[in-house]
């Protein structure tokens, strides 16, 4: 890789700010200064240093966030604030992106990654990785709603949803539930409860296949996963 690119993708700056600091001598390849900002390194075995700071080198980025209501599951947007937009800059400059969509009014685990080829197999519908939701719902869920979430409902489109696990967790005229799907429908849970006659007004995603929301984050924090948590998911979706 050249220099000026593993540095502007580190964060050092443009492309243009890193010539100036290759120019000033800043930059040292096994102690080496480099100024040619063509020269090639390889960072897994080269050390590389600005200004006596060792560059960290990391080609993917991996993040859980708890998303917040009122952000949008998107790179950009000319009229929201979209999850990307409250990263630090530190984790920005990856370029990612989130893995599938939450709903704008809709909050929880989100995971946000610049590896395409593992958003890819967690978002498969082949690969069948569950996703679980916690809801309130407006009305009563009942034991009806649970056979026909398993059976798979009629959405207002004519689509036929696989099955879901529908769990009752407090039945009222507000009623808690948990809900587990394979599947990644527009509105698919709001979509799942109106065609039995209900209203979603509070949703939020718990899990994702094997990774559950690290219920210390508040809403609109994010940590990179751990090594086991990647693990995790690399094993539930195959790759």
């Amino acid at each position: 890789m050249r220099i000026d690119k593993l540095l502007a993708n580190m964060g050092f700056g443009t492309r243009k700010e890193v010539k100036q600091l290759l120019k000033k001598g800043s930059v040292r390849v096994n102690e080496e200064i480099v100024k040619d900002a063509k020269t090639h390194v390889d960072p897994d075995v080269q050390q590389v240093t600005v200004n006596g700071e060792q560059v960290e080198y990391k080609e993917f980025i991996y993040l859980m966030m708890n998303k917040p209501p009122g952000i949008i599951s998107a790179t950009e947007d000319n009229h929201d604030q979209t999850v990307i937009d409250i990263l630090e800059h530190e984790d920005a400059i990856f370029e990612p992106f989130p893995v599938g969509r939450l709903d704008k009014d809709t909050e929880g685990l989100l995971l946000i990654t610049n590896d395409g080829q593992l958003a890819h197999q967690l978002l498969s519908p082949k690969k069948h990785v569950p996703k679980t939701y916690y809801a309130h719902i407006d009305g009563v869920v009942s034991e009806e709603d649970v056979v026909a979430f398993k059976n798979g409902v009629v959405l207002d489109d004519g689509y036929e949803t696989k099955p879901g696990m529908l769990t009752i967790l407090e039945a009222g005229p507000i009623s808690k539930i948990e809900l587990i799907i394979t599947e990644g429908k527009f509105h698919q849970v709001k979509r799942m409860f109106e065609a039995v006659g209900k209203r979603v007004i509070y949703l939020k995603r718990i899990q994702m296949g094997p990774l559950p929301l690290d219920e210390t984050l508040e809403l609109g924090e994010y940590r990179e996963l751990t090594q086991e948590e990647l693990e995790l998911l690399r094993n539930a979706s195959g790759k």
